[in-house]
């Protein structure tokens, strides 16, 4: 009868311990997985055609947003030839910012955050500025083409 008992509780010990053990496996394994993020690699490309300076994002809304690599870039226009480029997301948990041209700034919508048309924090919890993006526009066609490379 004892040694029925021992095996029984060795058993219990064995399968609660493991249970545990599992159940640490569980909880941790995806705490891990988003402290250390896959590498992406960053993109090869210096520079991107933002279109047409007569688009319709333009002209309707005085900005666009377009794809640098793996990143998104938002492109104001600010006057009839002064375009303005910065990385789209905001500093301070990535969402993707827009431009108010009524206000003349960028605006983040999920905390209210806002940045000056020089990419410099304004208001809201953003805790630096905006990476800055240089924009040429190529002369040699009609309309000209906007070109954003890195700063």
């Amino acid at each position: 009868m004892e040694k029925d008992l021992n095996g029984r509780r060795s058993f219990i010990n064995w399968f609660l311990g493991s249970s545990f053990g599992a159940l640490a496996v569980t909880a941790f394994y995806p705490v891990a997985r988003f402290l250390s993020p896959p590498e992406i690699p960053e993109a090869t490309t210096n520079q991107v055609d933002a279109g047409n300076t007569n688009d319709p994002e333009f002209i309707d809304e005085n900005f666009k947003i377009i794809r640098f690599g793996l990143e998104p870039v938002i492109v104001v226009r600010v006057a009839e030839d002064d375009f303005r480029a910065w990385a789209a997301t905001c500093t301070h948990l990535d969402c993707i910012v827009g431009y108010q041209s009524e206000h003349q700034r960028l605006w983040c919508n999920c905390h209210n955050g806002a940045y000056d048309l020089t990419g410099n924090v304004t208001s809201g919890p953003p805790p630096k500025a905006l990476e800055k993006y240089v924009v040429n526009i190529d002369t040699s066609s009609t309309p000209g083409k906007v070109i954003v490379s890195k700063a």
